[in-house]
């Protein structure tokens, strides 16, 4: 009761502050604070949207510790400079769960794991990128379900760049002046080092311990899947048949 109560309450809440944000932006043409106000839009838009999924609390549940457990991964790696596992788990959650099941983890992670390592405009593009990689590992399972080793190491490592480069957009609206393909490039060429590192961690992280987790997580999904039997007929042939899948379940 309580939370329905309140759901308007904090969406009104960010509508506001978004509103207010899009208005001081336009008003000192603050590309940063723009983009920010963007950024906050979407999120709240993709909340909503999951919050509205048909959606078990097994579900729910589940993709709330993935969330948290990569969270709290990233803390012990936060004193090497982006050699982190977060974005593998990420994408092991997203290839395993889904689209949307993926960008609730690594928006989760983001927002967890700021409040121990510091909050700011940041966060939300963290939120983002880390969302958009677990959409991506999603869609890649529909489209290649049959993708191997190689190709799942080199997805894990291109987004050791894709996750630093829009990281780097933050950068560039909020700080670099004028905005123009120069900034950018220079933007990209200081944190290629950063992202380099972060790729051949991901590489690492999914070439060492990939496989195992997918197993253990499509564990997981097959126990919190349910699939109701159809009913059969009477009859000695479709009773021994109910009774060998209903023994196969109680295993």
């Amino acid at each position: 009761m309580y939370g329905n109560k309140g759901k308007p309450l904090a969406v009104f809440i960010g509508i506001v502050l978004t509103a207010g944000m899009l208005a001081a932006g336009l008003r000192q043409q603050n590309w940063g604070l723009l983009t920010t106000a963007l950024m906050l839009t979407f999120l709240i838009l993709a909340y909503l949207g999951f919050e509205r999924g048909a959606l078990s609390s097994r579900e729910i549940g589940l993709i709330a510790v993935l969330g948290t457990v990569a969270a709290v991964a990233r803390l012990p790696f936060a004193a090497i400079p982006n050699l982190q596992p977060v974005t593998f788990m990420v994408i092991v959650s997203g290839f395993v769960f889904g689209p949307g099941a993926g960008f609730m983890v690594g928006s989760t992670a983001a927002l967890v794991s700021n409040f121990f390592l510091g909050h700011g405009p940041w966060t939300l593009w963290q939120m983002l990128g880390w969302g958009l990689a677990g959409i991506s590992a999603g869609l890649l399972r529909k489209l290649c379900p049959r993708i191997g080793t190689a190709g799942m190491t080199l997805f894990c490592f291109a987004w050791g760049y894709l996750y630093g480069w829009i990281i780097n957009l933050w950068f560039w609206t909020g700080f670099l002046h004028p905005l123009n393909w120069e900034s950018l490039l220079a933007a990209c060429a200081a944190s290629f080092w950063f992202d380099t590192l972060h790729a051949l961690g991901n590489a690492v992280f999914y070439l060492t311990l990939g496989h195992r987790i997918i197993k253990i997580l499509e564990r997981f999904r097959k126990k919190i899947t349910f699939t109701p039997l159809t009913k059969q007929p009477a009859g000695g042939e479709h009773h021994r048949d109910e009774s060998m899948r209903s023994s196969q379940l109680c295993r």
